[in-house]
């Protein structure tokens, strides 16, 4: 039998962080239509992994005393399990019920971008009776982020800006996940070299939506039937192409459930970067500077809005300087759902 935990994933990068989110707006673009609703509202993210991976290793009270079966076969925390006896694993539950009854499994894992084949032999434990590896394992992870924008024309919603990542800075790979609505009550300011981070509390009985993708442009999914929409404000689509240097605005909610406007400028404009760097901006308002010290981890995916149309979100910030951060084009992240 395995243990599950569940851990809160922080959505930021290494060299520049991922930390804020943003909104969606009404507006049309080239062929496509689109019925866009600004956002700058936290949520908070619950993914179901695709993978499994070992994040603990404890002793199990077996018939001869201790005995630590992952140890043995040479499991080590942050291994990937794949498959069990040939078949693929993909959730803890999938996980507990191959090895129900085993006495010996061959387990295949991924370590440092090597797959290697291990011999477990499971152990029955005398406390309850059900055979278990000695591993505590996560399929799951959830953290807080800012939803960019809300398509009513197809009921999706886009979020983040930027991908969820795993500890090598790879995607993560999901099974879908759910957006609950979220209420911030802490913040921690960022500081030159510490990046800072809002806190915020899950209320798993108002669920948003279903989350299909995560993908390189951020987190994307559906809305559920009963999701409220009546206080969103419709905004025009902008294009990169009508973006230039100055002033511009972000919108993003760093208190309570209150989304509040805040000066920004756009610093530079990269259409084609690859990264989906598209845009430097630097954080002008002395409210937010004050309340955050400037982009925190939270509010990746935060709507910016220039000349009345939303044109992108927040997704990183700059280590060095909190004042300053990444940005994402709007075109780019309604293109990836």
């Amino acid at each position: 039998m395995l243990g599950v935990r569940k851990t809160l994933v922080r959505f930021f990068a290494t060299a520049a962080v991922a930390v804020c989110g943003a909104c969606a707006f009404s507006g049309s673009a080239s062929a496509k239509e689109y019925d866009l609703y600004l956002g700058g509202f936290p949520a908070g993210f619950m993914l179901e992994t695709s993978t499994v991976e070992v994040v603990g290793i404890f002793d199990v009270m077996s018939e001869n005393g201790l005995v630590s079966p992952a140890k043995a076969a040479g499991i080590r925390t942050g291994d990937v399990i794949l498959s069990v006896n040939g078949n693929d694993v993909t959730s803890s539950e999938a996980l507990t019920d191959m090895l129900d009854g085993l006495k010996r499994a061959e387990v295949r894992v991924l370590r440092g971008g090597e797959e290697l084949q291990l011999s477990l032999e499971p152990v029955k434990d005398v406390t309850n009776g059900r055979t278990r590896a000695g591993v505590l394992v996560r399929d799951s992870v959830s953290g807080v982020g800012t939803v960019t924008y809300i398509d009513k024309a197809s009921d999706k919603f886009g979020s983040l800006g930027h991908p969820v990542t795993d500890g090598e800075g790879n995607v993560t790979g999901i099974n879908g996940g759910t957006l609950y609505k979220c209420v911030i009550y802490d913040v921690k300011r960022g500081v030159r070299g510490t990046p800072g981070e809002l806190k915020g509390a899950f209320e798993n009985s108002r669920e948003l939506g279903n989350i299909a993708v995560n993908s390189a442009s951020g987190v994307f999914g559906t809305l559920s039937e009963n999701c409220d929409l009546s206080g969103l404000v419709p905004v025009k689509k902008g294009n990169i192409s009508e973006v230039t240097p100055g002033k511009a605005v972000i919108y993003s909610t760093v208190e309570a459930d209150r989304t509040e406007c805040y000066d920004i400028s756009i610093v530079k404009v990269d259409k084609y970067n690859r990264e989906n760097k598209n845009y430097v901006i630097k954080i002008n308002d002395p409210d937010l500077i004050s309340a955050t010290g400037g982009i925190v981890q939270g509010m990746s995916g935060s709507p910016i809005v220039q000349n009345g149309k939303l044109v992108g979100a927040v997704t990183h910030v700059f280590i060095n300087d909190p004042t300053r951060g990444y940005g994402i084009s709007i075109d780019n992240m309604l293109d990836a759902y």
